[in-house]
């Protein structure tokens, strides 16, 4: 028995490792038996390496290697030979091999096969689809970018905060909840942490994150839609205005589009060669959108929300203009949630989106801190303030200016990479019709 299955990694070998003996693991990707000699590739999470199998020199585990399946799982224990002919610059020559999982076959889908695949059949085979290299990439940038929001949020004061998933009432009114049965009452998944994180502006915890869940009940399928996501989430205390917010939110996001940027090997694997962004962001009202749609010959109702066909042309009016990401601002007081703050006039708010390349990728607002006021807006959007008193409690007692913003991490995945499905930017999408796995 091999007595470490690995001792490195493929790309952890280099010419300190030549003539030496090493201990290798992953999944064998491909076999290539020319009778007396076979060439085994073999599959980590770095990357793939080959293993030199000849026959003259161990019939019995050239015979082992070579009646192994595709994807099935071994450790060598061999020498490390440099050959410039080889991928990596070296091969294995096994002299022990451990045979630690036998694959099955045929597999329900190749890792490595050129034929097309069909969507659902990846996404029903996900553990094999997450064995390509293209589809680690995407999951590799994920882990980096939100690494950078956290450090960069953390550099800014606020502190990483976890609120409760299982909620008694809707965070933002509605009905796209989904029910479940907590004992003896009914309860919702949430919809964002919306409610809690505004409470706590109430306890001096001014600057607050959350890498959250959201679970929202929405019938769509679409390909921008999931019905289980994550973002990051903020609130903050003691601002003057949502252009604050505005400020933490770009330079969060150019920090995050800076840090793929640095991924320079998962980048070339997708092909993508990221735009170079500054900030400011640009800033676009409401009210000037509905004046650039009208420019087009797309006349759209003045409160309506925009919908995909909208963002897909503000998108491309903004690439005109050089710009990724963009601001919209001041949206009409009707069209947004019960706490936003709205201008004195009560016909605007004090909130914005986050736009990037055509596609909605965050939210936000100065929220209302004053009491009297929020129980009115809870009241004008048609809820009952009787639902949100535990949360109004939190306002009565001492609540400072505050705002903050939900960023949809698929979203900006699919804009950064080019992905045209949402579903590749999460391990295990939930959607319209998929549970499982």
């Amino acid at each position: 028995m091999i007595e470490k299955y690995r001792t490195h990694y493929s790309k952890e070998i280099g010419k300190k490792e030549y003539n030496s003996i090493v201990s290798v693991a992953g999944w064998i990707e491909d076999i290539r038996n020319l009778g007396s000699i076979a060439f085994v590739i073999l599959r980590d999470k770095q990357g793939t390496l080959q293993v030199t199998c000849l026959k003259k020199d161990d019939k019995k585990l050239f015979e082992k290697l070579v009646s192994l399946p595709r994807e099935s799982v071994i450790s060598v224990k061999g020498i490390c030979k440099e050959n410039e002919k080889v991928r990596n610059g070296y091969e294995i020559l096994p002299k022990e091999v451990e045979i630690l999982s036998i694959s099955d076959k045929p597999l329900p889908m190749g890792v490595v096969d050129k034929t097309g695949i069909e969507f659902e059949t990846r996404f029903d085979n996900r553990f094999i689809d997450l064995r390509k290299i293209e589809i680690q990439a995407i999951f590799k940038i994920r882990d980096k970018v939100i690494d950078s929001a956290k450090d960069f949020l953390r550099k800014n004061d606020f502190i990483e905060v976890h609120t409760p998933k299982i909620i008694a009432s809707a965070s933002e009114g509605g009905t796209d909840l989904f029910k479940v049965k907590y004992f003896e009452k009914n309860a919702f998944l949430a919809q964002s942490p919306q409610l809690y994180k505004q409470m706590l502006m109430a306890t001096g915890l001014d600057r607050v994150f959350e890498i959250a869940w959201y679970f929202r009940a929405e019938k769509h399928n679409t390909t921008r839609h999931l019905n289980e996501s994550t973002a990051v989430d903020i609130e903050m205390a003691f601002i003057n205005s949502e252009e604050e917010v505005m400020k933490i939110l770009e330079n969060m996001t150019l920090e995050m589009w800076n840090a793929a940027k640095t991924c320079k090997e998962e980048l070339e694997i997708l092909d993508i060669d990221l735009e170079k962004i500054n900030v400011p962001f640009k800033r676009v009202t409401y009210d000037e959108v509905i004046e650039l749609l009208n420019e087009r010959d797309h006349k759209i109702e003045w409160g309506a929300d925009f919908g995909s066909k909208e963002e897909s042309i503000i998108g491309k009016i903004m690439e005109e203009e050089n710009e990724v990401f963009y601001f919209i601002t001041k949206y009409p007081l009707e069209a947004k949630p019960f706490y936003t703050m709205p201008y004195e006039d009560m016909k605007y708010s004090r909130s914005f989106d986050l736009g990037c390349k055509g596609l909605e990728i965050a939210s936000g607002s100065q929220r209302i801190h004053d009491k009297n006021l929020l129980i009115e807006r809870i009241e004008k959007c048609g809820l009952n303030p009787k639902d949100f008193e535990s949360y109004l409690k939190a306002f009565r007692y001492g609540m400072p200016p505050h705002g903050g913003f939900g960023f949809g991490i698929e979203r900006f995945l699919m804009q950064l990479l080019k992905l045209k499905n949402i579903r590749e930017c999460i391990l295990f999408p939930r959607d319209r019709t998929r549970l499982i796995p």
